[in-house]
């Protein structure tokens, strides 16, 4: 799984989001995570959703790495989900969720019945596709389905508690988990397509001001950088100790709760000393070539705002005005 996070990973490649200055992209994707709370119905979430979209699609950036950026996270944002149907308790109830599992099993049995009636008359389909444990499967929803609708009473048996799942937390639910996937899509975008010194330049020349306050901010930019660029090599490294810990018999899928803990261990020891020689071999390489802290540098690209930067601005308050006016 570790392999497949791309977080902090910059991928080469030319489109007109690369081409943006950084100090926009960096500025908008912050403004972003601010505006899109400001979304509260269908309508200014469809808005967000299309403008993502449109700025996904046409960035030159492959859906498949949006999608490993948000799959790491997942059980997160079905957590809050689950969550927010627990505490959310607003508007219309459905029913029971007794009646609901029922509903469920009878479309389940629904589906494996015609899959049978579809494939039942292909012999080399019938024999190899679906096998016997398909069809005792479909045995088991038919009995399951016969006891809940007729046996069993829902008052009666263990099937009678009464969550009770309210429209509103559905509705809710879905809103949070569309905004934690707009907020991932569009950070991520932000490290997929600017390099690690022009995001350091970018935070460098938006942090300026605080440098009245005699504030380290060239410190602090390369700090982020530094931070940004290590993440997916940190990854490679853990992949790489997880394999060969592997190879040699260790099971971090297996064993009680004190087995795993103590393997993890195992893994983080290594880890630990890794990012150690890591954090060395950088800070030679820094002094080797002339890095003092607090000195003001000098840099090879220097940042250009184009006419297209200031399109890409005037989007986004666009799509701030118009959450403003559909706000309800």
């Amino acid at each position: 799984m570790l392999d497949n996070i791309k977080l902090g990973q910059y991928l080469h490649g030319d489109s007109w989001y690369y081409r943006l200055d950084p100090r926009g992209k960096l500025v908008m994707s912050t403004f972003f995570i601010v505006i899109i709370f400001m979304a509260n119905n269908w309508i200014t979430y469809l808005a967000a959703t299309l403008f993502t979209l449109l700025i996904v699609l046409t960035s030159g950036v492959p859906l498949k790495y949006f999608y490993r950026s948000i799959k790491p996270i997942v059980v997160l944002i079905f957590f809050t989900f689950f969550l927010n149907l627990f505490f959310y308790r607003t508007g219309t109830p459905l029913p029971p969720l007794n009646i609901i599992i029922n509903k469920i099993i009878v479309i389940i049995y629904g589906v494996f019945v015609a899959l049978l009636i579809t494939f039942r008359f292909t012999k080399v389909i019938d024999r190899y596709i679906i096998p016997k444990i398909f069809k005792i499967t479909t045995l088991v929803f038919i009995l399951i389905n016969i006891l809940l609708s007729y046996g069993l009473n829902y008052t009666e048996f263990s099937w009678s508690f009464h969550w009770i799942i309210y429209k509103n937390a559905l509705i809710n639910g879905g809103y949070i988990i569309l905004r934690l996937i707009l907020i991932i899509s569009m950070s991520s975008l932000l490290t997929f397509t600017t390099k690690p010194t022009d995001l350091t330049l970018a935070i460098e020349h938006v942090l300026s001001p605080l440098k009245i306050f005699k504030f380290p901010v060239s410190e602090l930019a390369l700090m982020i950088s530094i931070s940004l660029r290590f993440i997916p090599t940190l990854l490679e490294e853990t992949q790489k100790v997880l394999k060969a810990q592997t190879s040699r018999g260790a099971d971090f899928t297996e064993g009680n709760i004190k087995d795993k803990v103590i393997q993890i261990i195992s893994l983080l020891v290594p880890m630990f000393i890794i990012s150690f020689k890591r954090a060395e071999e950088l800070a030679n390489a820094m002094e080797a070539r002339g890095y003092i802290p607090g000195r003001k540098r000098t840099s090879l690209r220097e940042l250009r705002w184009r006419f297209t930067d200031n399109i890409y601005v005037l989007s986004f308050i666009l799509l701030t005005a118009f959450f403003i006016y559909f706000r309800s």
